[in-house]
């Protein structure tokens, strides 16, 4: 069993090896909650998501954090979130096997488990979460991705935690000063 830093806490050491960043989609990326519905005969999923989480992995990749959505479901929406933030990765997997996934993950980018954050909540997580340098669990975690994670959360999924994470890991490697004033620089100037 990981002893779990409590929120906000993590190792400066810790946060500075991590190169890939991964996040599930229900209840991490969103509350989990699905909307299905029927358009002229077409089936319809709609997900609602973070807006601050967004700009959260837009401080990540300002960092030079690659991303990755990495998720036990196929969802247009999904694909649309994905593109929206421009993500180097989204893998979706309706069998949720995100072990090899991330495997092929590590490949593709010459990385190691220990240069790899995940952002779970849920069982189909907890694989990965045994393997990364950094696992995560959003606030409304079940109790088996809690006790796998290295960093809890205190924001539920959809709800700030992905920002939260965000934030947490640009603070302890000291970016966090410095990526917030290049960000609104960049929406200061003139285009």
């Amino acid at each position: 069993m990981t002893l779990a830093a409590p929120a906000g806490s993590l190792a400066p050491a810790l946060a500075a090896q991590i190169r890939l960043v991964c996040f599930d989609v229900d209840g991490v990326l969103t509350d989990g909650g699905v909307i299905l519905g029927d358009v002229a005969g077409a089936r319809v999923e709609l997900k609602q998501y973070d807006i601050q989480d967004g700009l959260g992995i837009k401080m990540l990749q300002q960092a030079g954090i690659l991303i990755a959505i990495v998720t036990g479901r196929e969802s247009v929406s999904v694909a649309l979130r994905a593109l929206e933030l421009a993500v180097d990765d989204c893998i979706q997997d309706n069998q949720a096997r995100k072990v090899p996934a991330l495997r092929s993950l590590l490949a593709k980018h010459a990385l190691t488990w220990d240069q790899v954050a995940f952002v779970g909540d849920d069982l189909p997580d907890l694989g990965v979460m045994r393997l990364v340098g950094l696992s995560v669990a959003v606030g409304n975690a079940v109790p088996e991705a809690r006790q796998a994670a290295t960093l809890l959360l205190t924001k539920c999924g959809g709800a700030g935690a992905v920002r939260e994470f965000c934030e947490t890991l640009l603070r302890a490697r000291g970016e966090w000063d410095v990526q917030v004033d290049a960000y609104v620089t960049s929406r200061s100037e003139a285009s």
